[in-house]
C-alpha cells in the first residue's frame, strides 16, 4: 500500500506554501497577532476565494469534495506559517453539519461555510476540562412549542469573537447527561448570545467564553434526530456523534501541528548551520546534532501517525478515533520537545520577539491542551484497545 503523497497533492502544498510565504509572513503573522487579534478580514476573504474553507464539504454543497489527507495537506501549511484565520476553527465545525446535519441544515449552512461567508467553530468546553461525553452540563430544554431553549455558557471556544455560527455541545436537559451530547446550531447573531474574548499566550490563536441566555432555537437547528446513547469502550462500537466530531477535530489539529513543528525544526537546523562559536558552526557539535537527530526522528513518528488516522477517517472509521488519539498524544509530546530545544539550539535570542522560535513554542503550549493533551489521549488508547 502507498501512502506516498499524490502529485495533485503535492501541487495543493506547493500552491498553499507560495501563498503564505508571500501573503502571510512571519512579519504579518505578528501585525495580525497583535493589532487586529488574530484575524484578518482581507487575508480571509483571499483563502476563501481559494476554496480552503470548503476543501472537504461535498461538492454538491459549493465545496471541493477532496479527502480528508488533502485537508491535512493544507493544515499543515498553515501549521508551518502559523497561519492567524479561523481555518482550523470553522473546517471543524462545519464536519458536524457534514456528518450529522439534515438534507435542509447542510443546504443551508455548507454552502456559505465553503465560501467563507460564515465562520464556524466548535464551543464544547465548559468550566471543566473534561471531554467526557456525559460530563457535558450545557442544556438545551425543549420548549411546548418545539423549540430548544439554551442557557449556560462556554469556555475556551476558538475563534469565538470572529465566529458567525457555533457549533454547541449540548445535553438534551430531559435525557440529562447520560447520554452522548447533541449538537447545536447557533448564530452568534442571535439574541441572548454573548461572546467575550481573553487574552492567550499565542495571539494567533484567540480564544473566547460564550454565554447563552435564553437562546431559542428552533427544531431545524438540532444536528441529529434524537440523542445518542454513549456505548461500552469498545473499538469496534461506533462511540457516538460526540465522540466522532471530536476525534475529527483532533486530526486537523494535529495537522496544524505537524507544520508548525517542522517549520521550528527547520530553523533550528538553519541556525546550527550559521551559528559559529569557537571557529565552527554550532551544528557540528555532538551537544547540537543528536538532539536536532532525536527531533526529526519524533517529528517523522508523529507524521506517520497523522497520516493514517487521516486515511483512517475516510477509509477505515472504525480504527480512526484510536489513531487520531496516538497522533494527538505523540504530537503534544513532539512539538512541546522541538518548541523547547529550538528555543534552546539558539540559546538566549530565542526567547526574543525578533526571533521565531518563540512563536512556535507559544503555539505548542496551545495546542498541547486543545482537545485533549498527551495524557488524555493514552488513555483515550487503552479504553479503545480494551485495557
Amino acid at each position: 500500500m502507498n501512502f506516498g503523497f499524490t502529485e495533485d497533492q503535492d501541487l495543493l502544498r506547493s500552491e498553499v506554501r507560495k501563498f503564505l510565504a508571500e501573503r502571510c509572513p512571519f512579519d504579518e503573522v505578528r501585525r495580525i497577532g497583535e493589532e487586529q487579534n488574530g484575524f484578518c478580514a482581507k487575508l480571509w476573504s483571499q483563502v476563501a476565494e481559494l476554496g480552503w474553507p470548503g476543501l472537504i464539504i461535498p461538492e454538491e454543497y459549493g465545496g471541493a469534495g477532496l479527502a480528508w489527507i488533502d485537508l491535512v495537506v493544507l493544515l499543515e501549511e498553515a501549521g508551518r506559517h502559523l497561519l492567524p484565520l479561523p481555518l482550523l476553527s470553522s473546517v471543524t465545525a462545519t464536519q458536524a453539519i457534514v456528518e450529522f446535519g439534515s438534507e435542509r441544515q447542510r443546504a443551508e449552512w455548507l454552502p456559505r461555510l465553503a465560501n467563507g461567508k460564515e465562520i464556524g467553530t466548535l464551543a464544547i468546553y465548559e468550566d471543566f476540562d473534561d471531554l467526557d461525553p456525559r460530563s457535558i452540563g450545557l442544556h438545551a430544554r425543549r420548549q411546548s412549542d418545539g423549540t430548544w431553549r439554551i442557557d449556560g455558557e462556554k469556555v475556551f471556544v476558538p475563534d469565538a469573537t470572529h465566529a458567525t455560527l457555533f457549533v454547541v455541545a449540548v445535553c438534551d436537559a430531559v435525557s440529562g447527561s447520560s447520554s452522548s451530547p447533541r449538537f447545536a446550531l447557533v448564530p452568534a447573531a442571535m439574541a441572548g448570545v454573548e461572546v467575550d474574548g481573553y487574552p492567550t499566550m499565542d495571539l494567533t490563536k484567540p480564544m473566547g467564553r460564550v454565554r447563552f441566555e435564553g437562546v431559542s432555537i428552533s427544531a431545524d437547528s438540532m444536528l441529529g434526530d434524537s440523542p445518542v446513547p454513549v456505548p461500552a469502550l469498545d473499538p469496534d462500537v461506533e462511540r457516538g456523534r460526540f465522540e466522532r466530531i471530536l476525534a475529527r477535530a483532533t486530526a486537523a489539529l494535529c495537522a496544524e501541528i505537524s507544520g508548525a513543528a517542522e517549520a521550528n525544526l527547520q530553523l533550528a537546523i538553519d541556525y546550527a548551520k550559521e551559528r559559529v562559536q569557537f571557529g565552527s558552526p554550532i551544528g557540528r557539535y555532538q551537544g547540537v546534532k543528536h538532539p536536532l537527530a532525536e527531533m526529526h526522528q519524533e517529528l517523522e513518528s508523529f507524521k506517520s501517525l497523522l497520516y493514517y488516522a487521516a486515511w483512517a477517517l475516510d477509509e477505515r472509521p472504525e480504527e480512526a478515533n484510536r489513531y487520531v488519539s496516538m497522533a494527538k498524544a505523540r504530537g503534544s509530546e513532539c512539538a512541546a520537545r522541538i518548541g523547547i530545544d529550538a528555543i534552546q539550539i539558539h540559546g538566549a535570542v530565542g526567547y526574543t520577539w525578533e526571533y521565531d522560535p518563540q512563536l512556535f513554542l507559544k503555539r505548542s503550549k496551545w495546542s498541547r491542551a486543545m482537545y485533549g493533551d498527551a495524557d488524555h489521549h493514552y488513555d483515550q488508547i487503552a479504553e479503545l484497545g480494551g485495557i
